[in-house]
């Protein structure tokens, strides 16, 4: 059976503990002690949940094959459709789920694994830390679950408002907490309330950020997916991935160690380029994040930066062959955005122009397709998208439903007793 074990050291755990636990006792992450095997893929799949019935026992070998099955039939009911913008470029649309972003994906599938896997007792408490669509896509992951409650911790002006809405509009067991200070501020908090043992305790406190090991994995599963549609080994696909708190490359490395074929990796980023001067050989230095057009990524310290050194940590240059790093500005996201779309009809989000970019200043043509992952719907941006192509964006039926009903949310410090006191509150 697969197990799993903290990224600091530790004895293994099974993935129902380490699910549950979210954050490591030790303060790491955990990764699984083993990488199963992929092996040759179906000729074709049907759409993102059959590709997950393949992939998860493979992926995670000796967990129980009807759990994981019943878990991606029941969260992973949408489509990706797989975009060509120009030959051999394509973008991997992940914003078809409720919340109109990737991390529906991650979110849909972890809630739940968690409602198989639970063994009863109190209510647990999901904290969840976001920059943008981690928290949305969550609290409806979890909305009216039986057994959990959803805390939701996102920066005060560092969400779009469309964004914050898809928090605060929910009630019932989701309660939204803006934060005065920026997303390593929530994030912060959110680590700190786990190293609390009293309050991880009172509260039953569990993790859905992608330091949970049950939201990252099945972020492996439309990398693969993509990989199917393409031609498996016939067509090898470098993967271009807007990159801020690296889950979502740390998903498709997985893939990667898993024999899925494929030709490198881009890691697409703002301003906020720690890990890009990692990536050159630098030493990595955590920074103050810098506000940007794609918010999602406004990240200076990313958590998955532990799973990934921890993946590459016999062989550290091997990490810098497979992935490089670009970093864009917003000056060339608003362009890319115009440019895409003069010349194409197609509307990008800030966070997939800023993958596009990337793939840009490191094309190379005639090598094989480049997969551009497109992770928020371009209605999430109206302030960036509109003013870059000259016209309003159409909404989504996720984003429309949520315009006129009524918010709420509760104004937090950016401290543990602020948090404190508010999982204190009915």
């Amino acid at each position: 059976m697969t197990m799993f074990v903290s990224t600091r050291g530790g004895s293994p755990v099974s993935l129902a503990e380490a699910l549950f636990a979210g954050l490591a006792p030790d303060g790491g992450l955990f990764v699984p002690t083993s990488i199963g095997a992929l092996g040759d893929a179906p000729a074709e799949s049907s759409g993102l949940a059959d590709t997950a019935r393949w992939a998860a026992p493979r992926l995670l070998p000796g967990i129980d094959g009807d759990v994981l099955e019943r878990s991606a039939a029941a969260a992973l009911d949408f489509p990706l459709p797989l975009v060509e913008l120009a030959p051999d470029l394509y973008v991997l649309e992940l914003f078809h789920g409720p919340t109109h972003a990737f991390k529906d994906v991650g979110a849909r599938f972890m809630a739940r694994l968690m409602s198989e896997l639970d063994t009863g007792g109190d209510t647990r408490t999901v904290l969840v830390a976001t920059s943008g669509d981690t928290g949305s896509a969550v609290a409806h992951a979890f909305h009216g679950l039986a057994g959990y409650r959803v805390v939701v911790l996102f920066p005060k002006d560092g969400v779009s408002a469309r964004q914050r809405r898809q928090m605060t509009t929910l009630g019932g067991n989701v309660r939204a907490l803006a934060v005065a200070g920026t997303f390593d501020d929530c994030q912060r908090l959110a680590k700190a309330a786990f190293g609390d043992t009293r309050l991880r305790a009172r509260h039953r406190l569990t993790s859905a950020n992608s330091i949970n090991i049950g939201r990252l994995l099945p972020q492996t599963f439309y990398y693969i997916h993509a990989a199917i549609q393409l031609g498996w080994s016939t067509r090898r696909a470098r993967f271009v991935v807007p990159s801020g708190n690296l889950g979502n490359l740390c998903g498709g490395l997985i893939a990667h160690r898993a024999g899925m074929p494929n030709r490198g990796f881009v890691a697409a980023m703002n301003v906020n380029r720690a890990f890009a001067d990692f990536l050159g050989a630098c030493e990595f230095e955590p920074r103050a994040s810098i506000p940007t057009y794609s918010n999602a990524m406004d990240v200076g310290d990313p958590s998955n930066i532990e799973r990934i050194r921890w993946l590459y940590r016999d062989d550290p240059a091997r990490l810098r062959r497979e992935v490089s790093g670009v970093s864009v500005t917003d000056a060339e996201t608003s362009a890319t955005i115009a440019e895409v779309y003069a010349r194409t009809g197609y509307m990008l989000d800030p966070h997939g122009a800023v993958g596009v970019r990337a793939h840009q200043r490191c094309a190379d043509p005639g090598r094989g397709p480049s997969v551009v992952l497109a992770t928020a719907h371009p209605a999430k941006f109206p302030d960036v998208v509109e003013k870059a192509i000259g016209r309003s964006v159409p909404l989504p039926p996720g984003i429309a439903s949520v315009m006129s009903a009524e918010e709420h949310m509760q104004h937090i410090a950016a401290d543990l007793g602020a948090l404190g006191a508010a999982l204190e509150t009915p």
